[in-house]
């Protein structure tokens, strides 16, 4: 009994659909962690932002209230469920994209 594998012609179809993968799963990660990062930076415009601006907020008013007073009650809240849905909806459009192209890789073969 040989224990090393006999060489397959198939294999570097086997190496090149791996580099393919390899590479849609990294652009697949870069993309994630550009959108996260957005996504972080826009949360904390909203919440340091009302925060550290509130007097020269107070000056616009919605609804009848300071706007400072409106995104402290309301409006951060409001722009938290926004960031949630839309990073569900792009991820899921980012996840659908990284199969597709992962299963047309495979199908090539």
């Amino acid at each position: 009994m040989n224990p090393t594998p006999t060489p397959d012609p198939r294999n570097d179809n086997d190496a090149d659909a791996a580099r393919r993968r390899a590479a849609v799963r990294a652009a697949h990660w870069e993309r994630s962690r550009k959108l996260t990062m957005l996504l972080l930076v826009l949360w904390l415009a909203t919440g340091f932002g009302t925060v550290f601006f509130a007097r020269e907020l107070a000056r616009f008013e919605v609804f009848g209230w300071p706007l400072s007073f409106y995104m402290a009650a309301q409006g951060a809240s409001l722009v938290s469920l926004a960031i949630i849905g839309f990073y569900a909806w792009r991820m899921r459009r980012l996840d659908r994209e990284a199969r597709r192209a992962i299963g047309q890789g495979e199908e090539t073969r």
